[in-house]
C-alpha cells in the first residue's frame, strides 16, 4: 500500500521540478528577448540619431545669414551641460524622484570615489581631442575624404576591443570589418563634379595635416570608446552616473578648447554669437548622441555602434539626394551599400559555417 503513495510523490515531485524548471526558463528567455529588444531599440535610434545630428549639422553650417557663425566649440560645451541635466533627472527618476537619494547617489559616487572618477577624465579628455581633430581634419580635406577615412575607428575600436576586453571575433567578424571598410569607401568614393565657385585646391601639405589630423582621431575614438565600455561592464552603478561623470570632465575640457581656440571671438560677440532654433536643434541631438551611445555600449557594444553610424551615412547620403537634392547616387554608391548591410548582417553570423542565425 506504500508504493502507490511513493511513486505518487515521486511523480508529483518531478511535476514540481519540471514547473520550477520551466518557470526559470520562461523567465530567462523573457529577460533575454528584453535585452534584444533593448539593443535594437538602442541601435535604431542611433541610427535616427546620427543621421539627423548629420543633415542639421550640414544645414546649419551652411546656412546663410547676417549673423556670425556660431562656434563649435561652444555647441560642444552646451551639448555636455544638456547631457549632464539629462542625466540627473534619469538618476532623480530612477530613485523615485527623492532629491534625498539623489543627492546620496551623487555623493558617493562622484565626491567620494574620486579613483574612480579620475578614470573618467581619460575617455572625456581623449573626447575633447578627437572633436577638436575632426576639425581640424574638416579645415584641410574635402568631406568625402573625410568620411572615408574617419570610418577606420571601426577597425580601431575592433583591435581595441580585442586587446583591452578580451573579445574574440571569429572569420565572419572580421570578414565583415574587411568587406564594411570596401562599402564604405564606395559609398563616400568621390565623384567628378563640375564647379563654378573656383574653390581653392587644397595642397600637399594641408592633406597631409588633415589626414594626419584623422588618422589620430580614429585610433583615439577606437581608444576612448572601449575604455568606457570597460568601466560601464565592470561597474554596476547606473549607466547614467558614468555619463555625469563623464559630462563633468567635457566641461572642463570643453571650456579650455573655448579658451584656447575662440577667446577672442567670445570675448568680442559673446559664447552664444549666431545661435538661433537650427543651432540648438544640434547641440540637443549632440546630447541625445551621448545618451543614446552609452546605452548602446551597455546593451550591445562598440562595434556594432560603429555598424549603426554607417548605416546612418547611407540613409544620410539617401536623404540629402532625395529632400535636399544636393547628391547624384552612382553604381557604385549603390554596390556599396549593399556591402556595408551584408557586413552588418555577416557580423551577427555565428562561428560554425552551417549555422549562421543572426545574434546582434
Amino acid at each position: 500500500m506504500c508504493l502507490p503513495s511513493l511513486i505518487c510523490t515521486d511523480v508529483k515531485t518531478k511535476q514540481g521540478h519540471s514547473s520550477l524548471s520551466s518557470v526559470s526558463g520562461s523567465a530567462e528567455a523573457s529577460s533575454i528577448s528584453t535585452s534584444s529588444r533593448l539593443k535594437y531599440a538602442s541601435l535604431g535610434v542611433l541610427v535616427f540619431q546620427t543621421t539627423s545630428l548629420v543633415l542639421t549639422m550640414r544645414y546649419s553650417r551652411t546656412l546663410h545669414t547676417e549673423e556670425p557663425l556660431y562656434l563649435a566649440s561652444s555647441a560642444v560645451v552646451c551639448a555636455e551641460l544638456l547631457k549632464i541635466v539629462a542625466c540627473i533627472l534619469l538618476v532623480f527618476r530612477d530613485h523615485s524622484f527623492s532629491v534625498r537619494s539623489l543627492n546620496l547617489v551623487l555623493k558617493e559616487e562622484i565626491i567620494n570615489r574620486p579613483l574612480l572618477t579620475l578614470k573618467l577624465a581619460i575617455p572625456s579628455g581623449i573626447y575633447t581631442l578627437q572633436n577638436n581633430l575632426l576639425y581640424v581634419a574638416l579645415s584641410n580635406l574635402d568631406a568625402a575624404t573625410y568620411q572615408v577615412t574617419y570610418q577606420l575607428k571601426i577597425l580601431t575600436t575592433a583591435l581595441f576591443s580585442v586587446s583591452m576586453l578580451g573579445k574574440r571575433l571569429g572569420i565572419y567578424q572580421w570578414l565583415s570589418l574587411v568587406i564594411l571598410m570596401f562599402g564604405i569607401a564606395l559609398v563616400q568614393w568621390p565623384t567628378e563634379v563640375s564647379s563654378s565657385t573656383g574653390e581653392k585646391d587644397l595642397t600637399a601639405s594641408s592633406q597631409l595635416i588633415g589626414l594626419l589630423a584623422v588618422l589620430v582621431a580614429c585610433f583615439s575614438s577606437g581608444f576612448a570608446g572601449v575604455y568606457f565600455e570597460k568601466i560601464l561592464k565592470e561597474s554596476k552603478q547606473s549607466v547614467w552616473v558614468r555619463n555625469i561623470q563623464l559630462g563633468l570632465f567635457g566641461l572642463v575640457f570643453g571650456f579650455g578648447g573655448v579658451f584656447t581656440y575662440d577667446r577672442e571671438r567670445v570675448l568680442e560677440n559673446g559664447l552664444f554669437q549666431g545661435y538661433n532654433n537650427v543651432t540648438w536643434s544640434v547641440v540637443a541631438l549632440q546630447a541625445l548622441g551621448g545618451l543614446v551611445i552609452a546605452a548602446v555600449i551597455k546593451y550591445a557594444d562598440n562595434i556594432l555602434k560603429g555598424f549603426a553610424t554607417s548605416i546612418s551615412i547611407i540613409l544620410s547620403t539617401l536623404i540629402s539626394y532625395f529632400l535636399l537634392d544636393d547628391f547624384d547616387p552612382t553604381s557604385v554608391f549603390f554596390l556599396g551599400a549593399m556591402l556595408v548591410i551584408a557586413a552588418t548582417f555577416l557580423y551577427g553570423c555565428e562561428r560554425t559555417p552551417a549555422i549562421c542565425t543572426s545574434k546582434v
